[in-house]
């Protein structure tokens, strides 16, 4: 026979509202209570309803985390890896599960039409995308990482098109001129129209800002926009088709995220090209895989982690009905042994 919250009850010589405290807000009662109830709880080896409890709590005790790729794809970027780590820190301390959620048919929002979960956050989601039109809808208190400021979402990343002007920047005082950058694949790949991140369309706003001061564009000859998958196999075969052309050859590659970078590194040592003698690299995001290759890699330094569990936490408390507000990350450029001045015959 199923034990039931009135046979914890009657056992324990309490209501039934006294034993759904013990189990779903047990700050509510005494600790001698909550510890009466919990060893008959055990003793008679009674598990809460799931239905019911959602019932009574209003919550199914879960939020979602749209991601912008399949979950096998987004397990080989360690960054997006970090996100989600800082992600469950939030939930562990909250007590609440973690549900990820990856493109339905290659479309984020078809993801989020299917869920069921009590919060959502998103990745790399401006506020023009459909996603956050029907989240808004909806009423499903959600938060992007890595989107942008704005009134419909609240937003937690860094200052994406500062970051990449940075790096960019760099390239350009070493007096590179023939570079390559390495975007994000779009986020859609079912639409008429794809559809890129706001991640990818502020960090080329960056770097189009800097080249603009040094006379260039993304038109200018030598200077061009390849798409590369978000993994280190994603990043060889670009450089692969990138660099096996000795007359059009970058002497700068500069990519959207280090796990790419690390592909250009594998290409290169393919290719017998020599980095940075050769072929000056720069990644984004500070893995620590970045510090693990031979020259170190130039990047830019962000914590996924510290970026997921902040998101996790500003969302849970929108949940909560409390107030919430944009957060920007710390973020920072750190130079290393992977970028140096262009070959004197190429200048």
């Amino acid at each position: 026979m199923r034990i039931t919250i009135k046979d914890i009850a009657e056992r324990a010589g309490v209501s039934k509202t006294t034993v759904s405290f013990a189990l779903n807000s047990p700050e509510r009662i005494s600790h001698a209570t909550y510890e009466r109830i919990m060893a008959i709880v055990n003793e008679l080896g009674y598990v809460p309803d799931p239905v019911a409890r959602t019932l009574t709590t209003k919550r199914l005790g879960v939020i979602g985390l749209l991601l912008p790729q399949s979950i096998q794809e987004a397990m080989l970027n360690p960054h997006l890896c970090d996100i989600i780590g800082g992600i469950g820190q939030a939930c562990e301390r909250y007590e609440i599960s973690l549900a990820m959620l990856p493109p339905v048919k290659g479309r984020i929002i078809e993801a989020a039409r299917r869920t069921f979960v009590d919060a959502l956050l998103t990745v790399g989601v401006g506020p023009d995308h459909e996603v956050v039109e029907f989240l808004g809808k909806r009423h499903i208190p959600f938060v992007t990482i890595d989107g942008a400021d704005s009134d419909a979402a609240v937003n937690v990343g860094i200052a994406d098109s500062d970051a990449a002007y940075a790096v960019m920047k760099h390239m350009l005082d070493f007096g590179h001129r023939r570079i390559a950058i390495f975007s994000l694949m779009p986020d859609a790949v079912a639409l008429p129209v794809k559809r890129f991140s706001i991640v990818r369309d502020l960090r080329l706003e960056g770097y189009a800002r800097a080249l603009a001061e040094a006379g260039l564009s993304m038109d200018s000859p030598g200077v061009c926009v390849a798409e590369s998958g978000g993994s280190r196999e994603g990043g060889k075969e670009a450089a692969r088709r990138l660099l096996a052309d000795p007359d059009c050859r970058p002497t700068a590659i500069v990519a959207m995220s280090d796990i790419v970078a690390l592909g250009v590194y594998d290409a290169a040592s393919d290719l017998g090209i020599r980095i940075p003698e050769e072929l000056s690299v720069a990644g984004f995001d500070g893995i620590p895989e970045g510090l693990l290759v031979r020259p170190a890699l130039t990047t830019v330094i962000q914590s996924g982690r510290a970026k997921g569990e902040k998101a996790a936490s500003l969302v849970l408390s929108i949940l909560e009905g409390k107030e919430a507000k944009h957060y920007k990350m710390p973020h920072a450029l750190e130079i290393r042994g992977s970028t140096a001045a262009v070959p004197e015959e190429h200048r």
